[in-house]
């Protein structure tokens, strides 16, 4: 028989089953526990659009009016006296009709006349628009172009040769696919290789005064103000 101190005590088991009883409450708990829902992923922001590039400066940017310096040269391309010619024309006419027999025909001779005078007023303003020329100390105005004169790196000379040059058969500067009529052109390279004809009625004058205003930008000589 075996005595009492070989036989495990109750409170020996109860202490050996105690760990295993608190082993299997934190697996029920854990069981009862709802599983973590993964949060969804956040949407990943869309890269940054390449911000859209500004257009670049030009190297030479033209100068503000009160910079431009002394006009130089000036072609309006057309006159104003040319609108008058619709009412001259009509009072002669009108003038012979009173002065003749019959009736005199107010009507037809003012439609005559207007419609003179509002073509004549069409054809000065599209003139002084596209044809018109203007040099200052800083830029050059052909039609409607703009440009700064150090824009242009070369002026070539008059062509007093047989042989046909380059520069003749390069378009003219300004919206114009040509020289316009009863205007000649002067050669110019410009800065970015090209070659191009500047024009003007008065072709030598203008290329003088374009060729000493083109050197003067060169040599970075101040413009001396606007003209008075």
């Amino acid at each position: 028989m075996s005595s009492a101190a070989d036989d495990p005590s109750d409170d020996d088991v109860e202490e050996a089953a105690a760990p295993d009883e608190a082993a299997d409450a934190d697996e029920a708990a854990d069981a009862e526990e709802p599983a973590d829902v993964e949060e969804p992923a956040e949407p990943e922001e869309p890269a940054d659009s390449a911000e859209p590039a500004e257009p670049e400066e030009t190297a030479n940017p033209i100068p503000a009016p009160e910079d431009r310096g002394e006009t130089l040269f000036v072609e309006q391309g057309g006159s104003w006296w040319v609108v008058a010619i619709g009412p001259v024309l009509a009072g002669a006419v009108l003038a012979m009709d009173i002065a003749g027999p019959g009736r005199v025909h107010w009507l037809w001779i003012s439609v005559l006349g207007a419609i003179i005078t509002l073509f004549s007023i069409v054809q000065v303003y599209a003139a002084r628009r596209h044809v018109g020329v203007e040099l200052t100390e800083t830029t050059l105005q052909q039609g409607t172009l703009l440009m700064a004169l150090a824009d242009i790196e070369k002026i070539y000379p008059a062509n007093n040769g047989a042989e046909h040059e380059k520069w003749e058969s390069a378009p003219a500067l300004g919206e114009l696919a040509g020289v316009p009529r009863r205007r000649k052109g002067v050669g110019v390279k410009l800065v970015d290789g090209k070659l191009a004809q500047a024009w003007a009625r008065d072709v030598e004058r203008f290329r003088q005064e374009l060729t000493e205003a083109h050197l003067a930008v060169q040599l970075g000589v101040s413009p001396r103000g606007p003209s008075s």
